[in-house]
């Protein structure tokens, strides 16, 4: 079974980052369809995938087209049950499921205010009420995940969907070098460093953009990995 992925610029698009590594980290086949989120070409290139309009979208091999990641997750899921993209443990399954969906659902000032680029480090990034809740109840949920993790690196000791979705927000801890734990940071450098969130980011950097888009006015430094 071949799937076809529609996503964003690399660089830039969150969402598309989710779509993807749900995709490549559980080595299911897939083509990868660029669009061009900031070209201003996307709702062209896909009025043939209506009613979806955003990236990422997924295409089944029998043509039927999925929207929203967390439908794409369930979706994959299903279809690959031997893949084990949630976790095995039924507890487990149900907590990753659970921050998985308020990832999805929540985090506004951490996304409006920490719009995910995977160039360079922003020094010294100001952080406001809203932004320091956000990013303490992330790790909260991170923390109640850890009891599911055993030896594992990820949340869920395996590589899960969980772990996918919050991928960017990683990212975005480490892009922004915002305020964490030290046991939160070591999770975002483990996300950072793994093969395939690597190979995205390359794939990314091929692109140059004139003016970058997220210009912060701050000093930046060169990404750790």
């Amino acid at each position: 079974m071949t799937y076809d992925l529609y996503i964003g610029d690399r660089t830039f698009s969150s969402w598309s980052l989710r779509g993807w590594l749900m995709l490549k980290k559980f080595g299911l086949d897939f083509n990868t369809h660029l669009v061009g989120l900031y070209a201003g070409t996307m709702a062209d290139e896909m009025a043939h995938l209506a009613p979806a309009k955003l990236v990422p979208t997924l295409r089944l091999a029998d043509g039927t087209v999925v929207g929203e990641s967390l439908a794409m997750a369930e979706t994959l899921a299903e279809q690959n049950p031997d893949a084990h993209m949630w976790p095995k443990d039924a507890s487990a399954r149900a907590t990753a499921r659970w921050i998985s969906a308020e990832m999805a659902s929540s985090f506004g000032a951490i996304r409006g205010q920490c719009p995910m680029q995977l160039q360079h480090v922003n020094v010294g990034f100001a952080v406001d009420a809203a932004l320091q809740s956000d990013l303490d109840r992330i790790e909260v949920l991170w923390a109640h995940a850890s009891r599911f993790k055993g030896d594992g690196p990820w949340l869920f000791g395996a590589y899960s969907i969980a772990d996918a979705m919050f991928a960017p927000v990683a990212a975005r801890v480490v892009g922004y070098d915002l305020p964490v734990s030290d046991a939160a940071r070591s999770y975002c450098m483990t996300v950072l460093k793994d093969s395939a969130f690597k190979a995205w980011r390359a794939s990314g950097q091929e692109v140059t953009y004139d003016p970058f888009p997220y210009d912060m006015g701050v000093p930046t430094k060169d990404w750790p990995v």
